[in-house]
């Protein structure tokens, strides 16, 4: 079952929408799910759809709400990748990151205990600074951008944190790659999987940047990994 709620922002002074898949039964743990550049579009829904399917409550805030309510655009589409990047470059990921908590606030009022994260691109970055600044149980990150000027928060990393890595991301280079390694390769909370000639995206539910083979061992990887830390 799926529906269309609205969360408080920390302050109560706005609120947001978010979409939300709930399992049938008792939920095992919640998790909310990060959306790339390109808002809750139809590939981040289905990724709510999947982890109800697995008995997950996933919540997936549309954190664009600071332009618009709803926006949602597709990366096959040149018109559509370009405002994507726009809205990207305005965006206030610290908001983005209270958005998130308040996100993890409303799982934990809808009766579950553990609350994890997952995100991808923007919402891979956004993952990671999740594990930094709030108290999600357990967080995954799926080609996340910037990390190596993040580093610096590494210490705030209290609970597991995993992340993916394609080495061919047009968006990460290698050198910001070798920064996540040296940053982070000996974090006792971090984990992180390397993905040889991948590029960026290449788990994303619809299009033209999905990988099949390499989507599934990174979804069989994060889901291992929340059935560890989140039940």
């Amino acid at each position: 079952m799926s529906e269309m709620v609205s969360i408080s922002t920390l302050d109560n002074e706005n609120s947001f929408n978010a979409y939300v898949a709930r399992p049938q039964g008792t939920p095992r743990a919640a998790i909310v799910v990060i959306q790339e550049i390109f808002g809750v579009n139809a590939g981040i829904r289905r990724k709510c759809d999947k982890l109800a399917e697995d008995g997950y409550l996933a919540v997936a805030p549309d954190l664009f709400w600071q332009f618009e309510d709803g926006i949602e655009l597709d990366p096959d589409i040149e018109a559509e990748m370009n405002k994507a990047l726009d809205l990207f470059g305005k965006f206030d990921q610290d908001q983005g990151v209270r958005d998130i908590e308040a996100a993890i606030k409303y799982a934990r009022s809808q009766g579950c205990a553990k609350v994890g994260a997952v995100g991808y691109c923007l919402g891979g970055r956004l993952a990671y600074m999740t594990a930094a600044r709030t108290d999600s149980d357990a967080s995954v990150g799926y080609y996340a951008v910037g990390i190596d000027n993040l580093l610096r928060e590494k210490h705030a990393i209290a609970n597991p944190l995993m992340l993916h890595i394609p080495t061919e991301d047009g968006f990460v280079d290698k050198a910001t790659q070798k920064a996540m390694h040296d940053g982070l390769g000996d974090h006792p909370k971090v984990t992180l999987h390397d993905y040889e000639g991948l590029d960026h995206g290449f788990a994303t539910e619809f299009g033209k940047r999905r990988s099949e083979e390499a989507a599934q061992l990174a979804d069989s990887r994060t889901s291992a990994f929340f059935a560890e830390h989140l039940g």
